[in-house]
């Protein structure tokens, strides 16, 4: 897998971690427009490759009342629309095999979400669209479990895949980064580390994953300090009014600073090698 298999991603030669960032859900298309905008001014600033995330369906939810999106292909429209309107990549997740063609119409990446990955049916679906398919960790699996998904895409004759790192279950309620795994991940693809997933607090009697977004820099500096090919970060202009993962999503105010300072650690850390 390389950067360049991603189309539209700018910056590729900066030496820089890529960033896959965007709101938990597609709301509406001014929300999407909205920060992808900011999101992208910031990226460029720094040379950050940029890919906008957004799911256009939410079927993993705690609750039957829970929101889930506004209509799969509304929200998918909106997806090629951010990605026509900014010349930028988009990545949304797949929950069924079906999804993998429909959604592959429409954006640049396809994820397989954690719960998930384990789906052989699902990765060689989003494998043979010729996508490049990012394969979230799930949360009860070792990191050497992933060359096993990896392997999946490359018998479904393709070598496009990365790994994301979202935390494993840490008891009932908590998740934890297990930065040992990092460097067993990256012999068998790119990581990214999902820094806002892997500090969720499921599980909670309410049915609403709580979260810990104070501590999404400590999470995020680790990860690029132990050498992590990309960030995945979720975030909201209003994240205590957002309609899914309010609780562990980043506020747009605070991700220009957050980048600024990951960007300088990581010119150490590049100045070591």
């Amino acid at each position: 897998m390389q950067l360049s298999d991603v189309p539209k991603l700018k910056h590729t030669n900066s030496n820089n971690f890529f960033l896959l960032c965007g709101p938990c859900a597609i709301e509406s298309e001014d929300m999407a427009l909205r920060i992808a905008e900011k999101v992208l001014n910031i990226t460029n600033t720094l040379e950050i490759p940029y890919i906008f995330k957004g799911s256009f369906k939410k079927a993993n939810r705690s609750r039957i009342d829970s929101f889930t999106g506004i209509g799969d292909e509304k929200a998918l429209k909106i997806l090629q629309k951010v990605s026509r309107t900014f010349d930028i990549p988009t990545v949304t997740d797949i929950h069924e095999i079906s999804d993998a063609e429909m959604a592959a119409e429409y954006v640049d990446v396809l994820q397989i979400p954690a719960f998930l990955v384990r789906q052989t049916d699902l990765v060689v679906a989003a494998a043979k669209t010729g996508k490049v398919v990012n394969l979230k960790k799930g949360q009860f699996m070792s990191p050497e479990a992933m060359k096993h998904a990896v392997q999946k895409v490359k018998d479904s004759g393709s070598d496009k895949a990365w790994i994301t790192d979202r935390g494993t279950m840490f008891g009932y309620q908590d998740m934890i980064v297990d930065f040992r795994g990092i460097p067993t991940m990256r012999e068998y693809a790119p990581v990214v580390l999902d820094v806002t997933h892997s500090l969720q607090q499921p599980n909670q009697s309410a049915g609403v994953t709580g979260g810990r977004p104070d501590m999404i820099e400590t999470i995020a500096r680790a990860g690029i300090v132990n050498n992590v090919d990309g960030l995945f970060i979720e975030t909201h202009f209003d994240p205590a009014n957002a309609k899914s993962d309010g609780a562990n999503m980043l506020h747009l105010d605070n991700l220009e600073n957050l980048l600024t300072n990951l960007v300088a650690i990581r010119k150490t850390v590049n100045s070591l090698q």
